[in-house]
This record gives C-alpha cells, structure tokens and sequence, in this order.
C-alpha cells in the first residue's frame, strides 16, 4: 500500500510577508522569525528522511518510493536554503562594501 504523495512546503514569497510598522520597529524580528521557521522546516525534512530510511532498512512500513521521495525531498529543501543562504550572505556583504 502506498501513501499519498504530500506537498513540499515552500518558503513564503516576500509580497506574502506582512510587513507593518510594530514588527518593523522590533529590530528584524519578522526576519529572524521566517528564518527560524525556514531552518525547522529544513531539520523537520531531514528527520522524516531519516526516518523514512530507517524504516526502510529495518523492514517495518518502509517502502522504496517514499523513502528515495523523502530523501530527495530533504536534498532539494536543504539545497534551495543553502541557495538562498547564498544570495542573503551575498546582498549582506554587497550592503557593507558601500560607502557612506
């Protein structure tokens, strides 16, 4: 018996992130809190892939499918954050070489 296949859950897109004036006067609090969910979301992947092949390698509910689907999963989810890491780290660092 297979299991339904589930939605891989994306980051949100930056026009669907509230931004009002109390959560921008807490110094970035918005940010840290999307960046927190994002990386749990990430390590949540990873232990499901884990998980899946533990299963699978034990021999109890473990079928091949679900298991290469939750480790490609995890793969793709941890890549497109270490991408985005990337491209955060690379505005921050472009930020800083300006001058005032």
């Amino acid at each position: 018996m297979s299991l339904p296949i589930s939605s891989i859950n994306s980051i949100p897109q930056i026009d669907q992130i509230p931004l009002d004036r109390a959560s921008q006067s807490s110094g970035g609090g918005e940010f840290q809190n999307i960046l927190k969910a994002t990386i749990q979301e990430v390590e949540k992947s990873h232990a499901n892939a884990s998980g899946a092949v533990q299963n699978f390698l034990t021999g109890e509910d473990g079928e091949l499918h679900s298991t290469v689907l939750a480790t490609q999963t995890a793969e793709l989810q941890f890549d497109m954050f270490m991408q985005v890491r990337n491209k955060v780290v690379s505005a921050y660092q472009e930020i800083m070489r300006m001058q005032i």
